[in-house]
């Protein structure tokens, strides 16, 4: 007969998997980083390009999905699904040369909120929307003028596919069991964007030092933060989960000043507080955020 856990014992282990969603973000700002480092040599179709197809074939290794016996509803989802995917990636990464590191990642948010505020149909979560707006009118300084305009439109293009990677991911683990769903539409987006990565960087996508820091990326970014995200989520209530997963910009912005050197000003930090406080906000006072059974995912960074 199994003995029920303690409080202190609970508590710990909810410490311990919020811990390890914390890990998880740190790690795939560090991967967005070393993306940004090599897109020199390899550019943001070529850097897409290794990361989905190296994140591929660890997931299809690992995971091994069945690739028979699924509804052809499962299939038109799965593919939308690595659709989703290999656009969100493109986007974002085309932000990223465009756009420091927090900026981009703090106009991204923006995406999977207002599906919050939209999925949750509640007066109150305009408020939330109306505050992450602010927040990034206010990123660049009034008018969004001291940003790329173009890097803006990206980013705010990568949002809108996390919105609706996050709608296919739900059905997809519903129709595919286990993680035979994301190895699935993985490969799908890494199909998708090798013509790109191909014909954009050529045969510098094969040569050894790249292959190397793009399957860092690959690991950074998707693989090790998605299995310690799985883990949390043994532990950790969803509410909770999305919570710290609003930490996203300030993380992100953390990773641009530490590892780029890409320097925040005060209204920039204030921007990326007001969308963090917003999306924290739009999980809290949405009544179907502890029932969620949206799965969990890497963000594209």
């Amino acid at each position: 007969m199994a003995v029920p856990s303690s409080p202190d014992q609970r508590s710990a282990s909810t410490i311990g998997a919020a811990g390890l969603v914390l890990v998880g973000l740190a790690l795939q700002e560090v991967g967005a980083s070393i993306a940004v480092l090599l897109f020199p040599q390899t550019g943001a179709a070529g850097m897409v390009t290794l990361r989905l197809v190296l994140s591929a074939l660890v997931l299809l290794a690992v995971c091994r999905p069945r690739l028979r016996g699924h509804s052809r509803s499962g299939w038109v989802t799965v593919l939308g699904f690595g659709t989703a995917l290999a656009a969100m990636n493109l986007l974002f990464y085309e932000a990223l040369v465009r756009l420091p590191l927090g900026a981009a990642v703090t106009i991204e948010v923006v995406g999977p909120l207002v599906l919050s505020v939209v999925v949750g149909r509640r007066a109150i979560g305009w408020l939330w929307a109306v505050l992450a707006l602010g927040g990034v009118v206010l990123l660049g300084r009034g008018g969004l003028t001291e940003l790329d305009p173009v890097g803006v439109l990206f980013a705010a293009g990568a949002g809108a596919m996390w919105a609706a990677y996050i709608l296919f991911s739900a059905r997809t683990s519903r129709a595919f069991a286990k993680l035979d769903g994301l190895a699935i539409a993985m490969t799908v987006g890494a199909v998708m964007v090798l013509p790109f990565g191909i014909a954009t960087t050529g045969a510098t996508l094969v040569e050894p030092t790249i292959l190397g820091l793009g399957l860092a990326v690959a690991l950074l970014s998707s693989t090790i933060p998605y299995a310690l995200e799985l883990r949390a989520l043994r532990t950790l209530p969803p509410a909770a989960f999305s919570i710290l997963m609003s930490l996203a910009p300030a993380t992100a912005a953390a990773a641009g000043f530490v590892i780029l050197g890409q320097e925040l000003g005060v209204l920039q930090i204030v921007a990326v507080g007001l969308v963090v406080v917003a999306s924290a906000g739009a999980v809290l006072t949405n009544p179907r955020s502890n029932t969620s059974d949206v799965p969990p995912g890497p963000q594209p960074v």
